[in-house]
């Protein structure tokens, strides 16, 4: 069908335009056949093109509630502007060290010899010792061990060798009547025996003073036994007065442990040889109980520092 020149077009055929729900080519009865090209007249200028119409959503049969728009994800945020990093420069190995002292990459001073610091001088009335008194009868060696024991600022036990040996009282062999097997039997059971009570003081922390008569010609039986029981911790202090202060005390003395001054002299003469054995000695002829258990503090704090060799 033509139209005469200059006459609107129609408008084109689109969906939606017609029946509801027909074909556009329900509007037409008969075969259908695509129109015939129209030449569009000189000068006209045909419409721009139009974007295309969504398809509209059929609607939700009857008693169904519409179903809920499909959420579309939010849009990234922008970032910060990307700051343009300079250039990583290429890894060069660090130059190898000398071998000698280092740690890492980094070596050390030379190490200065190591000084240990000197000790603290010793204090004899704060350690834990085990001393053992010398001397003859009548030296003072029960009454000084005794004071020196009280006066400590550690606990301190004193261990008499005579009271240890007096706990024999039937078959007891007193040495007044003779020395014979049996006291001496009984002496050596009696020093065995406060040498293991020395050990168990110490073992439990307590200081121990022990006083005995021991000659310097027979070291094996007094000296090496005591070492034996004890341990070569044991100080030995040597009291000895001179003999008319050993005579004058042992005088004044009673019971079995009051000796003839015979007895008393020879055993005074025999304890002489402690001078060249290299104990510490001290006389105590002038000095009472309190000034002569100072003096051995005094010895004893040398001892401790350097003790002696027996």
């Amino acid at each position: 069908m033509q139209h005469a020149v200059g006459s609107p077009l129609p408008p084109p055929h689109q969906w939606g335009h017609g029946p509801v729900g027909g074909p556009p080519a329900a509007q037409h009865s008969g075969p259908h056949h695509p129109p015939p090209q129209a030449h569009p007249a000189p000068g006209f200028t045909p419409p721009a093109p139009q974007p295309p119409v969504p398809p509209v959503p059929p609607a939700p049969p009857a008693g169904r509630p519409p179903a809920p728009p499909v959420p579309h994800p939010p849009a990234p945020p922008a970032g910060p502007p990307t700051v343009p990093q300079p250039p990583v420069p290429p890894y060069s190995p660090p130059p190898r060290q000398p071998p000698g002292d280092v740690t890492g990459h980094l070596p050390l001073p030379p190490a200065a010899p190591f000084t240990a610091p000197a000790p603290a001088a010793p204090d004899p009335a704060t350690t834990m010792l085990a001393v053992l008194l010398i001397g003859p009868a009548g030296a003072g060696k029960t009454s000084v061990a005794k004071y020196w024991a009280d006066h400590r600022r550690v606990p301190t036990a004193h261990i008499s060798l005579d009271d240890v040996r007096e706990w024999v009282r039937s078959g007891f062999a007193d040495p007044q009547r003779g020395w014979n097997d049996h006291s001496e039997a009984q002496y050596r059971l009696a020093r065995r025996t406060c040498g293991f009570a020395a050990r168990n003081f110490l073992a439990n922390g307590i200081s121990c003073v022990l006083d005995d008569a021991i000659f310097p010609d027979r070291p094996a039986v007094g000296l090496g036994g005591w070492k034996r029981h004890v341990g070569p911790g044991l100080l030995p202090v040597v009291l000895l007065p001179g003999l008319e202060v050993v005579l004058e005390r042992n005088a004044e003395r009673s019971g079995n442990r009051r000796l003839t001054d015979e007895e008393v002299a020879r055993i005074h003469g025999r304890m002489a040889g402690w001078y060249g054995s290299g104990l510490p000695i001290i006389d105590n002829s002038q000095l009472d109980v309190e000034s002569t258990a100072r003096v051995l503090d005094e010895v004893l704090a040398r001892a401790i520092a350097s003790p002696p060799k027996w």
